[in-house]
């Protein structure tokens, strides 16, 4: 394989179709699509300062790297692509691309990040600023996520989470078999229009959430200052401590260890089942 070492890059299309390379300590300054339709490429601590470094490219290692602010809309239309201990500072990276691992990556402004890619493995990610984080994306795994930002993995399909801090509203809009393990989630209008939405053994804090979602099932979860949950959707709910009130589920069964309001007005109470030790 071709090396190089140290080189600083300026112009558009500098490695175009770049193949088989293992790339370290360069920096690529201004130039737009430094690395189009490159594939075999393993990229060293390299800096990368300008537009759409990395579009329509196949078989991709990242490591040790920061992509700047400028560097927008980075990561387009890629297959296969890995990338450990990076920083990301621009938005809109990661865009109709498919095979993404993010290993130890933090994002400092990840507004319309990772839009409409598959087959995504995420582990220790830190994101701030991630508005629409994970939209319409399919097939994800997501170990130890911590994000601040709304309306994430709104129209998501097939997602797992672990270990996870999510301060989000709207999270989990319109999404379909999202399964959440041992997570924190802290939003308004948590999960509304979500198609089998699981939560198992996690800390939910939300304004009027978990509406209008068909098969919502929460296992050992608490609830903490959440308020008017359940409107039009069918439940199968364990809840450990208080749920400080519920508001005309469709249908299903709510069991908590105390419930302060229970408003069942308009909804078809032979339908819908509200065990708690206190009431």
């Amino acid at each position: 394989m071709a090396t190089a070492t140290g080189e600083k890059y300026t112009g558009e299309r500098a490695l175009f179709k770049a193949n088989d390379m293992v790339i370290n300590e360069c920096v690529f300054y201004d130039g737009e699509s430094p690395l189009k339709h490159s594939s075999n490429i393993e990229l060293n601590e390299c800096l990368f300062r300008w537009k759409y470094p990395l579009w329509y490219s196949n078989d991709i290692v990242l490591k040790n790297s920061a992509i700047y602010e400028n560097g927008r809309a980075g990561i387009w239309y890629t297959k296969n692509i890995s990338v450990y201990d990076t920083i990301i500072e621009a938005p809109k990276s990661f865009r109709r691309s498919d095979g993404i691992v993010l290993d130890n990556i933090t994002f400092s402004n990840a507004q319309e990040t990772l839009w409409q890619c598959k087959n995504i493995k995420i582990n220790n990610v830190n994101v701030i600023n991630g508005d629409y984080f994970l939209m319409n994306c399919e097939d994800v795994e997501i170990t130890n996520l911590k994000i601040v930002g709304n309306y994430i993995l709104d129209g998501a399909k097939d997602v797992v989470i672990r270990n996870s801090k999510l301060l989000t509203k709207d999270a989990f809009w319109n999404s379909e078999n999202v399964t959440v393990y041992d997570s924190f989630i802290s939003g308004e209008y948590l999960g509304w229009n979500a198609k089998n939405l699981t939560l198992i053994n996690c800390t939910i804090e939300s304004l009027q959430g978990l509406c209008y979602v068909e098969n919502l099932i929460m296992k050992n979860c608490r609830t903490i200052d959440t308020t008017l949950a359940f409107e039009y959707s069918s439940v199968d709910a364990d809840i450990k401590g208080k749920i400080d009130s519920i508001y005309k589920p469709s249908s299903g069964v709510i069991k908590a260890d105390e419930v302060g309001e229970v408003i069942l007005e308009d909804a078809e109470d032979d339908k819908v089942k509200v065990y708690s030790k206190v009431m």
